[in-house]
């Protein structure tokens, strides 16, 4: 679940891992979104924060700052040398807060706070519309040495039990999170992730939502596969083997209805559900793209249409032209290359529906 950052020249998808990249070639001008619009008084009468696409690049590049706050820290650079603000400033954003492992010291995640004081510099005296007011970014794993191990042990954990609660980055994200919520309303927060921080965001948000706290989650290459769910599928394959050779068998007692497992099909599911950010040639989330029962994607206008996903569907944006080497398909980078074709659709996806089955389970009769 690592993040290859990469630095993306005109008219290339590829570039360097951020284990050999130089402090120059990880700038935002050198790597970021090119034609960006800027933070001006316009969005005041034209949000640029409405627009899907906008609001995708703008998350990627939140995480981004997390993944190069923990790299400055690493090689002691300052708030005036490195490379971590460049990647929010552009969007009026300031670092309210840095997620501290306490194993180790490293940097996980950041929490952004809308900078009224740089808005006014360019005109804007209060936040545009659909801007959140926080945003709380998750990293991925790092394989550089000082961090390293800590990762790779909340990649070990979720690989053995699809579940990361048993982290202390868990607890710090979600403490994080609803902090910002109380503070600016859970309408006015994000939380976002890539890889690994992904799955932090996703547990995080589904977490609150039990709680009846609704935060906008944002997960980009989330992991789709552990050991455990494995052996839930494969114990749910053998139930429904077993299901169809008792179809064929005489049963002498009263008819019985079988139990139903719970159902993303319920009014309240349309309360939370996180919008993916899928390559479906990277193998650690190209499950997020299988349908549950068959159902087949259904694509939608590019960049969303705006409307909300029906009950149970979730919004996914694939990569249909971009990287197709796993490594690259990994990147978080491709979410703000100009060279990469992305299609949005509405999914059932059965992965979904499997990790927020207990979220809208039905109440005990």
């Amino acid at each position: 679940m690592a993040n290859a950052v990469a630095t993306q020249k005109a008219g290339d998808a590829k570039g360097v891992r951020i284990a050999t990249a130089t402090p120059d070639q990880l700038e935002f001008h050198a790597c970021g979104p090119r034609n960006l619009s800027s933070t001006s008084w316009r969005d005041l009468l034209r949000s640029s924060w409405k627009d899907p696409n906008y609001r995708r690049v703008a998350m990627a590049c939140f995480i981004q700052a997390a993944y190069l706050l923990e790299l400055d820290r690493q090689e002691k650079r300052d708030e005036r040398t490195g490379l971590a603000p460049q990647w929010w400033r552009p969007f009026k954003y300031r670092l309210a807060q840095v997620l501290v492992d306490e194993r180790d010291g490293s940097f996980y995640g950041v929490v952004l706070e809308w900078d009224r004081q740089a808005a006014l510099s360019s005109y804007v005296p209060f936040r545009p519309a659909g801007a959140p007011a926080a945003v709380v970014a998750l990293r991925g794993t790092l394989l550089k040495t000082p961090t390293v191990t800590r990762d790779v042990v909340d990649d070990l954990r979720f690989l053995a039990w699809d579940s990361l609660k048993g982290s202390v980055r868990f607890a710090g994200a979600l403490a994080a999170v609803r902090d910002a919520a109380r503070r600016h309303g859970a309408g006015g927060v994000c939380v976002a992730g890539h890889s690994l921080g992904a799955g932090f965001a996703l547990q995080v948000g589904k977490a609150l939502a039990k709680e009846g706290v609704f935060v906008e989650c944002h997960v980009f290459n989330p992991p789709s596969v552990s050991l455990a769910m494995s052996l839930r599928s494969l114990a749910e394959t053998a139930g429904e083997v077993w299901g169809y050779v008792r179809s064929w068998l005489p049963y002498g007692g009263s008819a019985q209805q079988a139990a139903k497992a719970p159902s993303l099909e319920r009014a309240e599911t349309g309360k939370w559900l996180p919008y993916l950010y899928i390559n479906t040639n990277d193998y650690v989330c190209c499950r997020y793209d299988d349908a549950a029962g068959g159902t087949a994607t259904e694509a939608v206008a590019r960049g969303g249409d705006g409307k909300q996903a029906p009950a149970g569907v979730a919004r996914m944006v694939r990569v249909s032209k971009g990287p197709t080497r796993f490594l690259d398909a990994h990147e978080l980078h491709q979410w703000w290359a100009d060279d990469v074709e992305l299609q949005v659709s509405l999914n059932n996806s059965k992965l979904i529906a499997w990790q927020l089955r207990s979220l809208y389970a039905a109440a005990p009769q």
